[in-house]
């Protein structure tokens, strides 16, 4: 367990130095437009272990308990998508914005990047939702 933690961390550590140098180097593959994200806020590893664990099908939990462990924490799309919370004032990663919505739906506002396949987002608000409202 200590191990694959040591991995997620430095998954974790290795996404969020990627978009900082994307954004230093002006190359970030996003728009400059604050986007919208919707989702479940929840640890980043039982997703990318369980294929059965989605927005609607999960165990709070076990949420909980990984969060509690240091896990860190993302927002999981509806798609599969996990976007990690990133800050402009690095080494912050933004984890303590979604500490009050774990194992709840939210929608978060923000500036998202995107850059080999990891997604992450810059949070400028963030609020609770009903979990009908994810439905597109």
């Amino acid at each position: 367990m200590k191990k694959f933690r040591e991995s997620v961390l430095s998954a974790l550590a290795l996404s969020i130095i990627s978009v900082g140098v994307a954004q230093q180097s002006g190359r970030a593959q996003s728009a400059e437009e604050t986007k919208l994200v919707t989702g479940l806020v929840r640890d980043i590893a039982c997703p990318l272990q369980n294929t059965k664990s989605t927005t609607t099908s999960y165990s709070k939990d076990c949420i909980f308990q990984c969060a509690k462990a240091g896990s860190p924490l993302g927002i999981l799309t509806a798609d599969g998508t996990t976007y990690l919370p990133v800050t402009t004032t690095m080494p912050d990663m933004g984890q303590e914005q979604l500490k009050p919505y774990v194992g709840e739906m939210v929608e978060a506002k923000g500036k998202v990047f995107e850059r080999s396949g990891g997604h992450a987002i810059e949070i400028k608000e963030i609020h609770k939702v009903a979990p009908s409202s994810t439905s597109k």
